[in-house]
């Protein structure tokens, strides 16, 4: 089910009222709801894979009992074990076999060996990569003896599959979420306006400015040969906004949802594109991924503890792994490659930590030297971009090829009709940037600068419910992440 669908649209008001309504006295109904709730959520898409979310729930809840049963570290190691091999093998299975498989055909017929082999009809189950990292997290934060493992069952069930931020994130900690189903919830209208500001805002994102962008890279991307030099690099930067405002809108929508239903979900987005350096860049951009990497395989790893040659070891495993996590194609790894080349210079000059306060605090614009830091940083990750958005290593090396071709000739194809309307998604791109900037010192403006004057507020709620209804489409465009 799609948060910009019809369904959704009806499926969350009659979950809401019967939660606050009818099950608000009994914290164990509210549970079952949830859980229910969770599940019609995810089996509209294809209800078979159910039993995927039912089995890995169920592997990590005795796995979390044992561990917490036992003492005998031989017995945990072989108990973690146990759930690093069951959830790391359904997503090896489902998200990786074909890619390790073709890979393998591939490297043998380099040195002149035919091979053939049928590859499966494999279904990428949405979300697997998001609920599989949340039920790790549980089994290693328990294994860590940093959580105490959980006797309800419900409640466990609910965390692993909590429907707002089941399928595409934020990725939650066990030590976060989970402890929130024990506790009775209050509804309380500060904390509900608050999340229905940001399923206005994440709509806003999504609808308004990824979807209506999408053509427009998708055009770009698929004629890139036909194309200008100019007119490629637009594209680019198209789909780094489009990537943007379709991610992080989703999870402001889901952090919104959650909050309708009493729970805190972190924050996964603060202006990524206002970074100053690569490093900054990833403690702004999928912070739930990003500091789960860090938390369970880079400091494990020895972090930037040790030798210079060990440091980069770890950062090169890091930024590759999370490459290969966004999907089964090369131009993942090389993206996350080329992250980890940018970032190795600032971690040996010990500059990866140099920006941790707020960009131009204090002040309503960056100096100089900042804002050259942004647009700097910001041409890098689009170009990395290009990887990502590539439907293959061949296609993204060629695209390149051709932006650097008639760089200076400023040629929009005849082809490209619509430049019209992409002048008025422009306009709608420019006060986005605006409000994006003056809510900077907070996790999200809407929560903030709309706070701060009442007729604005309302002004910009009209003009955003205006400009989403407009862009509504019967045929609901997905989010990008669901395919990751």
């Amino acid at each position: 089910m799609l948060f910009n669908s019809f369904e959704f649209f009806l499926f969350l008001p009659v979950v809401f009222c019967l939660y606050w309504f009818v099950f608000k006295k009994s914290l164990k109904i509210q549970n079952i709801l949830l859980l229910v709730a969770s599940y019609v959520f995810y089996g509209w898409w294809d209800y078979r894979f159910l039993s995927l979310i039912l089995f890995s729930t169920l592997v990590d809840y005795w796995v979390g009992r044992q561990l917490e049963a036992s003492e005998d570290d031989k017995r945990r190691k072989w108990l973690l074990v146990v759930s690093l091999v069951v959830n790391l093998g359904l997503l090896g299975v489902f998200k990786y076999y074909n890619f390790f498989l073709e890979s393998w055909i591939d490297a043998w017929s380099m040195v002149g060996v035919t091979m053939h082999a049928s590859t499966l009809k494999i279904i990428l189950p949405v979300g697997i990569s998001f609920y599989t990292f949340q039920t790790l997290s549980y089994s290693i934060d328990v294994y860590r003896k940093k959580l105490k493992a959980t006797t309800d069952f419900v409640s466990f069930a609910a965390y692993v599959s909590f429907f707002p931020q089941l399928v595409a994130g934020p990725i939650e900690r066990a030590t976060n979420l989970l402890p929130q189903f024990y506790k009775a919830r209050v509804f309380s209208y500060k904390h509900a306006s608050s999340g229905m500001r940001l399923i206005l805002y994440g709509l806003f994102k999504k609808m308004v400015i990824a979807d209506n962008f999408a053509p427009f890279v998708d055009d770009i991307f698929r004629n890139y040969d036909t194309y200008s030099g100019p007119v490629l690099v637009f594209g680019a930067v198209l789909f780094a906004v489009q990537i943007y405002t379709d991610f992080s809108g989703y999870s402001d929508i889901a952090i919104g949802v959650a909050r309708l239903f009493g729970f805190n979900l972190m924050y996964n987005f603060k202006q990524p594109y206002f970074s100053r350096n690569i490093g900054e860049f990833w403690r702004r951009w999928h912070i739930s991924l990003s500091t789960w990497f860090r938390d369970y395989l880079y400091i494990p790893l020895g972090g930037s503890r040790g030798s210079r040659m060990m440091q980069l070891r770890n950062v090169l495993i890091i930024f590759l792994v999370s490459g290969f996590w966004h999907g089964a194609n090369w131009t993942f790894i090389i993206w996350g490659a080329i992250h980890a080349l940018l970032f190795i210079p600032l971690l040996f000059f010990e500059q990866n930590r140099k920006y941790t306060d707020n960009i131009a605090e204090g002040q309503i614009l960056p100096s100089f030297r900042e804002g050259i830091a942004i647009v700097t940083t910001f041409a890098l990750t689009t170009f990395a971009w290009i990887f990502f958005r590539a439907e293959n290593v061949s296609q993204s090396f060629s695209y390149i090829q051709h932006m650097f071709m008639n760089l200076t000739v400023m040629e929009f194809s005849t082809k490209m009709t619509y430049l019209e309307d992409i002048k008025v998604l422009l306009v709608i791109l420019v006060g986005f940037i605006v409000l994006e900037w003056f809510g900077r010192d907070r996790d999200n403006f809407v929560n903030g600068f709309l706070e701060r004057n009442l007729i604005l507020r309302y002004a910009l709620y009209f003009i955003m419910v205006f400009l989403i209804i407009i862009s509504f489409k019967n045929t609901n465009t997905s989010f990008i992440y669901f395919q990751f």
